[in-house]
């Protein structure tokens, strides 16, 4: 029989019989930190040879503790007590060797303090502040190159944006490398983070993105004798990233990180505000751009003669292509801009993940269902498509002619936009009614990218709402009365009506549990108040169940989650048993009514998530690619002025253009689950 005796820092006495009754006492009075030492004394022979020569053989068990060294009891016990202190195997006269010690204990805290045992929370806080920093210090870098003064420059912006992605770059090399080495390990991943059809279309945004860097690198060789080498490395550092970038999402984005929690917090989010700051460089330029535009048609109109600030270098190019670059540019912008924003998104989600326990239960990916009856939703979808092209090319065309061919084209848009905001509010109300009849259970599971889903669907819907509201104030309160004067007010009353119903749509069906094997037998049998046996009778499973003679055999209902529980933890030992399983209860068929009536559902619900996909495109096509009326009607321009209104502009349709996109992943995940 062995007993352990812990020593925590404080005076103690323990008092051992031996077998001659005589007392064996040991004081230990420690004045310096110590870690916990484990110390393990045989006290059958304490007991049975109690006399000092015999306890010159007992020794101390100093397994447990790398402090101790095996240690001569006898000579101590001589002289009538054992000084625990003297245990430790450094310890010794010399003042300044414990010293020493100290040091070495002092620093050996405060390295696993720093590292393993940081509270992650801090980290958490940390790590997002860091990030914040960095956004703010681009933010105010554009805010001054927007100035056009002679102290901030372009390459100044260029340079910071290519240092961070130089040190993100260096970041997934370190996690790919450590990733690599660390294979035989089993790491935990989230099965709802970064579908496959999400990276699908990240990589063709990356692709675009690619074509976009190509153009850039070849017109500013054809300028390269006047401009600054940095103008040219970006896009090269760029081009880089984007393919380095795209192989961690395709490969790692997964991934539930829980080793070097607190590094790596700080490396996923700079990962996420890189890819925020490059949107917001694209945003700005983008913006800039059509500003540039708007500015040029405004003049050549008769209007206001504004300054138009566009850069120009001050040499010629040397290339007969720069002018096709040039213009080329800036229709990929778009695509580059959602590439980003979509990216942070999917690298905020891995950075909520660190350190999460995932749950097995709720981390299961559920099957997709067939795809059966897809026929309004899109016929419709393509008429809205193929509508919204060609009021894209009239509207482009019109635009820049005479001031009643502009009216008319402003007119064309509303009236376009009213009619599809009106089918769409329609659509997205018959979901709910149908999701309110089925009176499904919603799904309350932690889930951090179905969160971020609700909280980025309703952050960005304020960009388009604002911009709605200030043109209700602006054709209340002005004097003036175009044709389209009514025609906005109905239009930005249906946009902000829209954005209710489709918000609320896409959140229930994310949080909607699923109907499941036998659910659709519960329903009926609630609907029609009857308490039958019927289900019970046909079930399977019906003489596989657990005894109930008035007792619940509780440990039977939860055998499912003991053995989930228990064969992910011996996998992760390297560990495979077999776990019995509880039957699961497949009823037979009730009759095909009740089946009918849940495919009709279904199909419903298909056609509704198909039609507002592709209405949602084409809501973001307008405005990528240049159709913007709130710059070109001109109400909103006479009631706030021409700075405040394209500052609202600025800030409200970049958010715009995001939740359209937004909507469109989420609208084909509310499709593959219904």
């Amino acid at each position: 029989m062995q007993e352990s005796i812990a020593y925590s820092g404080v005076s103690r006495s323990v008092d051992y019989a031996a077998g001659d009754s005589r007392k064996f006492r040991e004081r230990w009075d420690v004045w310096h930190v110590a870690p916990l030492h484990a110390v393990h004394v045989d006290c059958d022979r304490l007991r049975s040879r109690p006399s000092p020569n015999a306890l010159k053989a007992l020794r101390v068990d100093t397994s447990l503790s790398k402090d101790f060294g095996p240690i001569d009891l006898g000579a101590m016990v001589e002289h009538g007590g054992l000084d625990i202190m003297c245990l430790n195997k450094y310890c010794n006269s010399s003042s300044s060797s414990s010293k020493s010690d100290r040091e070495k204990t002092f620093f050996k805290k405060l390295k696993v303090s720093l590292t393993e045992n940081y509270p992650q929370k801090n980290a958490e806080v940390l790590s997002a502040q860091y990030g914040t920093h960095l956004l703010l210090i681009g933010a105010s870098l554009m805010l001054a190159l927007a100035n056009r003064g002679p102290f901030v420059k372009e390459e100044h912006l260029l340079s910071f944006i290519t240092t961070l992605m130089i040190l993100q770059l260096l970041w997934m090399l370190w996690y790919i490398v450590r990733k690599d080495r660390q294979r035989s390990l089993v790491s935990e991943k989230d099965a709802h983070a970064g579908t496959s059809w999400i990276r699908g279309g990240l990589t063709l945004l990356a692709l675009l993105s690619l074509i976009m860097d190509a153009f850039r690198i070849g017109y500013f060789v054809g300028y390269q004798s006047c401009v600054s080498a940095v103008i040219v490395v970006y896009p090269i550092i760029h081009a880089v990233h984007t393919i380095s970038q795209v192989h961690f999402l395709w490969f790692h984005i997964k991934d539930v990180i829980n080793r070097y929690k607190t590094f790596e917090r700080f490396g996923v989010i700079h990962a996420v505000f890189t890819n925020l700051l490059l949107w917001c460089n694209g945003v700005m330029s983008e913006a800039e751009h059509f500003m540039n535009n708007h500015k040029r048609r405004l003049s050549s109109l008769g209007f206001d003669n504004h300054s138009i600030g566009e850069f120009e270098p001050d040499c010629n190019c040397t290339t007969s292509a720069c002018t096709m670059f040039s213009s080329s540019v800036y229709y990929l912008y778009p695509f580059n801009i959602e590439y980003h924003i979509f990216v942070s998104a999917m690298l905020f989600v891995m950075w909520k993940n660190i350190g999460r326990t995932i749950d097995l239960q709720a981390n299961r990916k559920k099957p997709t269902t067939r795809t059966t009856g897809l026929i309004v939703g899109p016929i419709l979808g393509l008429v809205a498509l193929a509508s919204t092209i060609g009021i894209l090319v009239v509207y482009i065309i019109h635009v820049e002619k005479s001031p009643e061919m502009r009216e008319t084209a402003i007119v064309m848009f509303y009236c376009f936009g009213i009619v599809m905001l009106a089918f769409m509010c329609a659509a997205g109300g018959t979901g709910l009614l149908i999701y309110r009849a089925e009176g499904l259970p919603m799904d309350t599971s932690k889930n951090p990218s179905r969160q971020l889903d609700a909280e980025v669907l309703l952050g960005s819907s304020v960009g388009s709402w604002l911009m709605s509201w200030c043109s209700v104030v602006a054709v209340t309160a002005t004097q003036s009365n175009p044709q389209y004067r009514w025609c906005s007010l109905v239009y930005s009353l249906l946009v902000v009506l829209e954005k209710y119903v489709q918000n609320l749509f896409i959140v229930e069906s994310l949080y909607r549990k699923r109907a499941e094997a036998g659910e659709v037998c519960e329903e009926h049998e609630v609907a029609t108040g009857g308490t039958t046996a019927t289900p019970e009778m046909f079930s399977v499973a019906a003489s596989m169940g657990p005894p109930y003679d008035g007792i619940i055999n509780r440990a039977y209902d939860s055998q499912d989650k003991c053995c989930g529980a228990l064969e992910s933890e011996q996998v992760e030992n390297g560990q495979v048993y077999g776990c019995a399983r509880k039957h699961t209860e497949v009823p037979l068929p009730m009759g095909p009514g009740l089946e009918d009536k849940g495919k009709k559902k279904r199909q419903i619900l298909k056609n509704i998530a198909v039609f507002l996909f592709m209405c949602n495109i084409s809501l973001w096509i307008l405005p990528a690619f240049g159709c913007r009326p709130q710059y070109d009607n001109g109400l909103e321009q006479e009631t706030f002025g021409f700075a405040i209104w394209t500052t609202v502009l600025n800030f409200a349709i970049p958010l715009n253009l995001f939740y359209r996109m937004h909507c469109v992943a989420s609208l084909f995940e509310v499709f593959r689950k219904v």
